[in-house]
């Protein structure tokens, strides 16, 4: 099965008033609104989140979380983890299945996440803007409908064997034509009347939690309202004349930056980017900052697995261990998710990225009762095993696969950006990273350049390095050569996530583009 985008004339998107871009159109447009009539990058994303959870189903919506990096024109930057916890009575005898009841361990973050950063908007660069007016979009596309984006058909058509089997499911997705979620709408709607905890202490989350309770999850009332986002500083390492941000554990934001950390030691500017010494370099800086990504958990429940990972002695440690003409073994457990990245930057040159996700493609499966919300099954990324730190506890929040990123340039932000893709994030972003300031590559140049992806996926049981064919023979070749399993997939192949990112120069010229691969763009002022 192959996934075409409808759009294929993307481009660079240039401004110096405002940018906005997410992998699709609608939302794009959503946020570009938003900006266009004054609104901050924070509100603008709102907007562009909210319009994207009904666009793109398969891939984010409100029975899902959130991870948010902001930052204004000063540097000053937080992350906010909109990550839902485990359920008090979320219990595993056994392997946690990855799709059903079962799997709806953790709440839903996302919606208490719009409120906690347009809270932080409000305070901190004086934001106006709130929920009625930021959903307006979202409820209009719900109720009125879209056309099907290539993607979701994409999806729909991979998961027709058991989506069969998800109750409620085959009545509210479509695979093509017109995509319509009155449901959805009207719950939209109570949460722009009455605020966003309505949907976790009001009558929708009443509902909310019949209708989950209904399926047989463990879920319950008093778990959707012990539901928080956490504000927290962000890691930082630096990289060059650059300082790379990133969201802290639970989330693998350590392991994109401890990829770099090591393949700046591997002189990544003195290897042509399009040679197989510079993919060769990248892969194996994956699999040394992999390796230690086991020790990752909730750190209110453990250790903050952040100094160990980005140690430097420890990471030049990994950086010799390198050979640089042979492949290492990868024995790394693989784990699935999709994800949704948004960006925008403001005329103030205030920038923000977010995350959103239902883990796998369309979640659990479940939906909510009456309240066309379909639920994540995050809960699926627990481990059962009692002596890891992932393992399973009432009131934890899991190992999340979610890190979209910000990057400094004489202390204010020079990049935005972020990708979908589970275990694929950290290896796409430190490509790109590596493209944009060891190379200098423009955003929709690097985004269209070939990518890799080490390890197993939905499709692929192999633990195999999977390049796009368009890298060349030669290239390909030569990594065979040197120990790597080869295998190709399709240029522009979905296995290669959808990115996006903002570039912000000195001068405050903006550029951007979001993922070819994608059914988005974006959208300059």
């Amino acid at each position: 099965m192959t996934y075409r985008s409808r759009q294929t004339e993307t481009a660079v998107a240039q401004s110096r008033d405002g940018m906005v871009t997410t992998p699709h159109w609608l939302a794009s447009k959503a946020g570009a609104k938003v900006l266009a009539r004054g609104g901050n990058a924070i509100e603008a994303l709102v907007a562009a989140g909210a319009a994207l959870s009904v666009t793109y189903p398969h891939f984010c919506g409100l029975g899902g979380d959130a991870v948010w990096m902001v930052c204004d024109r000063d540097g000053n930057a937080r992350t906010f983890l909109g990550i839902g916890q485990a359920a008090v009575n979320a219990r595993a005898d056994g392997p946690i299945p990855p799709r059903g009841p079962a799997s709806t361990l953790t709440t839903a973050c996302l919606v208490d996440s719009w409120e906690t950063v347009l809270d932080h908007s409000a305070a901190a660069w004086g934001g106006c803007e709130r929920l009625p007016a930021l959903l307006d979009d979202a409820i209009a596309l719900a109720e009125d409908g879209f056309a099907v984006s290539p993607s979701q058909t994409f999806w729909h058509d991979f998961r027709a064997d058991e989506s069969w089997t998800w109750p409620g499911f085959r009545d509210l997705f479509q695979r093509d034509g017109t995509q319509r979620q009155p449901a959805l709408a009207r719950t939209l709607r109570a949460i722009a009347t009455h605020g966003a905890r309505q949907f976790y202490e009001g009558e929708l989350a009443a509902r909310i939690a019949r209708g989950l309770a209904a399926t047989g999850s463990p879920l319950t009332s008093a778990d959707l309202a012990a539901t928080r986002t956490r504000i927290v500083e962000p890691v930082r390492l630096a990289y060059g004349n650059t300082v790379l941000l990133a969201p802290p554990p639970p989330t693998q934001g350590v392991t994109t930056l401890g990829i770099m950390a090591v393949l700046a030691q591997l002189a990544p500017k003195d290897k042509a980017s399009d040679s197989a010494a510079y993919y060769h370099a990248l892969v194996e800086a994956v699999k040394q900052a992999f390796v230690d990504r086991h020790l990752i958990a909730d750190p209110e429940f453990g250790v903050d697995a952040s100094s160990i990972l980005l140690d430097p002695d420890r990471l030049a440690k990994k950086a010799a261990a390198i050979d640089p003409g042979r492949a290492a073994d990868w024995p790394i457990p693989y784990r699935q998710g999709d994800t949704a990245l948004l960006a925008a930057v403001d005329a103030d040159g205030r920038a923000a990225c977010v995350l959103q996700s239902i883990y796998f493609d369309w979640g659990s499966g479940v939906v909510a009762g009456d309240t066309g919300i379909l639920w994540q099954n995050r809960g699926a990324a627990f481990s059962t095993e009692p002596a890891s730190a992932n393992c399973i506890q009432p009131g934890k929040r899991p190992f999340y696969t979610l890190n979209p990123g910000l990057a400094l340039r004489g202390g204010r932000p020079h990049l935005v950006y972020g990708t979908q893709g589970a275990d694929g994030q950290p290896q796409t972003l430190a490509l790109l990273l590596s493209l944009l300031i060891d190379h200098g590559l423009d955003p929709l140049t690097a985004l269209s350049r070939p990518r890799f992806l080490l390890g197993r996926t939905f499709s692929d049981s192999r633990d195999n390095l999977k390049l796009e064919e368009n890298v060349g023979v030669d290239i390909l070749a030569t990594l065979g050569s040197m120990g790597h399993e080869v295998a190709t997939i399709a240029p522009l192949s979905p296995l290669g996530g959808q990115a996006g990112i903002i570039r912000i120069e000195e001068d405050g010229r903006m550029e951007a583009a979001h993922d070819p691969r994608s059914d988005g763009g974006a959208i300059g002022l």
